[in-house]
């Protein structure tokens, strides 16, 4: 029975999908034939509008390339620096990722490079790691498949190739903003608008400033890619050719995205919440949502396979909610329509789906073996305010700047280039129209097939319910971590310049108010040209001279200690030392030496999230003997104090990594509301600076700038005063 329904099914969407062709050239024909235009007309108009259209989203996308590549070069002065200077630019996990971009170029063969980084025990002491797995590494390998194929090695050097492909990314994101503006609102001004935007507030729609390897910059042009897709495929009446066109794209984008960055199926989580509200109350074709599942699903089994059976994907939360959905359709597919059993399901279904995905989640965790990321768990406790705990790394983790609340400024920086306001504009004219769609629907009425311009239903096109709820959920996200802007706002600016610019949103609006004294649909189609031109001349005026002026100054970035520092340990220190010292700084000298080090700025392993916190104790009030015992036992040779860790003078006093340690040792003592460190030892890292007994006993200076301060840990300990 569930074989020949599914036939049927198939059956009827290829009849559906062969009427709407055959349908759509016959409605332009008599809607030209009243207008008086030939549809040789029509055909050139149309094809000058998507030539023209296209041209202008590659131009948008290729420039904010050149913009990023000229801001690089300005901020840096990269092709002015020496390799060393170049890549001390890369700061914390960003190093990581670029040093095993250098290592795979330097293997002999393609297959022995990927070998030493799946069987990886050169990075950090006493481990061997997968690093592929451990680091989602996938990108380096694409990068330097790339680069020794098409020969580029006469051509250009390996970071200008890096970083080039990264910048090519960030174009194709804007590229594909661009266009999902552009399929919502029928004009590509609104890309246009969308895309100056997004690089007006680049401070806090991307982190390619800050950290240019990361995987989220790699990632996300690929999820917009996927959204853009998505976009197309939810519209009514699409044509055969385009939508199985979308649907590739969707699934080829989904794939890329999830291999690409180990938190991804978190976000396509959101999406999937998102798809799943929008076919509880029937404002998509439910076929074509499902068919989005089967993409989830194929995309996880894939990715499964391909990332060294990583569990993480078969305890996701994604991969339970899909399963739930499926399971709940077959139970309404076996009811008969009409009994009360099957209207019962309809009522109870988004309790029935939230039901069946925690039991499937909390079965595939108990069956399923993983490593269970309890630090995140309790992380989300603490943050949520269930629970409290002195535990350094938590308390380091809720003291990072995204993982806190977004701060006023933020507001103020978007209200300032008028995004916040019209987002907030469109956001409550969606959301009455979509609420007003849901009603009828309740109500037994029926949604229309085609929803034309005098109607001023933006509320029933299941594209823009689906951005709507999206922006909702990442909007949700954003208010309790500074971090996840970075996911929202970039579709805040597509939604508000798809609004300002769509002539159905404003008839919308035109309909509530009633307006008889102009026509509201020439009012309409006014609005939605004149706006984003007055929104787009003042956005000119004001911030492409700032732009301008950005890309003239020549800044400076210059660290002569940390230079200084690589430079003595690459010449003295002996080839198999290993080096501690705090994860950020391991990360830097692993990619400018290659030496070894005790840890690295990694925060989805525990055990390296323990070795961060032993290793951060040399900044804390403990013993000579209890730091050399924690050092000694990762093998460590030679110990780095940095001086602006040790005298940190932090903006929030307790958010200090000495204040944290002296929390989580316990040398804190409350009096009277004030808090005081107490312990009967100094400060490790400035009672080793004084050279005397214990601590020269196990620590032997060796070298220092105004900066660092290495340190050789003694092998041979003499107790000599």
């Amino acid at each position: 029975k569930m074989s020949s329904g599914a036939a049927d099914l198939r059956q009827r969407k290829k009849q559906d999908c062969t009427e709407s062709d055959k349908m759509a050239p016959e409605e332009r024909n008599k809607e030209n034939s009243k207008l008086g235009r030939s549809p040789k007309y029509m055909l050139i108009q149309r094809f000058a509008k998507l030539f023209f259209g296209c041209l202008a989203a590659v131009t948008s996308g290729m420039m904010y390339a050149v913009y990023l590549s000229t801001y690089h070069e300005r901020k840096f002065w990269f092709s002015s620096r020496q390799e060393l200077e170049r890549e001390i630019t890369f700061q914390g996990d960003s190093a990581i990722y670029y040093s095993f971009y250098k290592e795979l170029l330097k293997a002999p063969s393609f297959e022995r490079g990927v070998y030493e980084l799946t069987h990886n025990n050169k990075t950090i002491s006493l481990k061997t790691i997968n690093a592929v797995q451990q680091m989602t590494l996938y990108p380096e390998l694409i990068a330097s498949v790339l680069y020794q194929a098409s020969g580029s090695e006469e051509v250009i050097e390996p970071v200008y190739f890096y970083i080039g492909i990264v910048f090519g990314l960030q174009g194709i994101y804007v590229t594909a903003l661009f266009v999902t503006s552009w399929v919502t609102s029928g004009t590509w001004l609104a890309g246009m608008l969308t895309v100056a935007w997004f690089i007006i507030n680049r401070t806090d729609t991307t982190r390619i400033d800050y950290s240019i390897p990361s995987r989220e910059n790699w990632a996300l042009p690929y999820f917009a890619c996927q959204v853009a897709a998505l976009t197309g495929y939810l519209k009514k009446n699409l044509n055969c050719s385009a939508e199985k066109f979308c649907y590739l794209l969707v699934s080829a984008s989904t794939y890329t995205f999830m291999m690409m960055w180990e938190y991804s199926h978190y976000l396509l989580f959101v999406q999937a919440v998102s798809l799943f509200l929008l076919d509880s109350f029937a404002l998509a074709q439910t076929e074509k949502v499902h068919e989005v599942y089967k993409i989830y699903l194929f995309s996880l089994f894939l990715g499964y396979l391909l990332q060294f059976e990583n569990s993480a994907l078969l305890v996701s939360p994604l991969l339970s909610l899909v399963t739930a959905l499926m399971l709940s359709k077959c139970l309404q597919m076996n009811m008969k329509k009409g009994t009360f059993m099957s209207r019962l399901l309809k009522i109870m279904y988004i309790y029935l789906v939230l039901t069946i995905t925690v039991t499937v989640n909390f079965l595939l965790k108990m069956f399923v073996p993983h490593k269970e990321n309890e630090h995140l768990l309790k992380f989300i406790e603490v943050k949520l305010g269930l629970n409290t705990t002195k535990n350094f790394t938590m308390n380091w983790l809720l003291c990072q700047e995204s993982l806190q609340a977004p701060s006023q400024d933020f507001f103020l920086r978007l209200t300032q280039s008028s995004l916040l306001p019209f987002y907030i504009l469109v956001l409550i004219i969606c959301l009455f129209s979509v609420t007003q769609v849901i009603f009828r629907r309740i109500c037994g009425e029926p949604l229309k097939e085609t929803v034309k311009l005098e109607d001023g239903r933006i509320g029933e096109r299941p594209e823009i319910v689906y951005h709507v709820i999206h922006t909702i959920l990442l909007g949700c996200l954003a208010m309790c971590l500074e971090g996840m802007k970075y996911l929202w706002t970039p579709y805040v600016c597509m939604l508000a310049a798809f609004g300002v610019c769509s002539p159905e949103l404003w008839m919308t609006l035109f309909k509530w108010l009633r307006l008889k004294a102009v026509h509201p649909i020439l009012l309409a189609l006014i609005l939605s040209m004149a706006v984003p031109t007055i929104i787009g001349f003042s956005l000119w005026k004001e911030f492409f001279p700032r732009i301008m002026t950005e890309l003239s100054e020549l800044q400076e970035f210059y660290d002569p200690d940390t230079v200084e520092l690589m430079t003595w340990i690459k010449r003295q220190a002996p080839v198999a030392a290993v080096f501690a010292g705090s994860p950020q700084l391991m990360g830097v000298i692993k990619l400018c030496t290659g030496w070894m080090v005790s840890s690295l700025p990694l925060y989805n392993d525990d055990d390296l999230l323990k070795r961060n916190e032993n290793i951060y104790q040399i900044y804390s009030k403990r013993s000579a003997e209890d730091i050399y015992k924690i050092l000694t036992s990762y093998k460590a040779n030679f110990l780095i104090i940095e001086d602006s860790i040790c005298n940190e003078v932090g903006p929030v006093r307790g958010c200090r990594v000495k204040d944290l340690l002296d929390i989580a040792n316990g040398h804190v003592v409350c009096e009277e509301g004030d808090s005081y460190a107490y312990s009967k030892y100094g400060r490790f890292c400035h009672e080793v600076k004084m050279n005397y007994s214990p601590y020269v006993n196990y620590f032997t200076r060796v070298y220092w700038n105004r900066s660092y301060f290495v340190y050789r840990i003694n092998t041979v300990i003499s107790f000599q005063s």
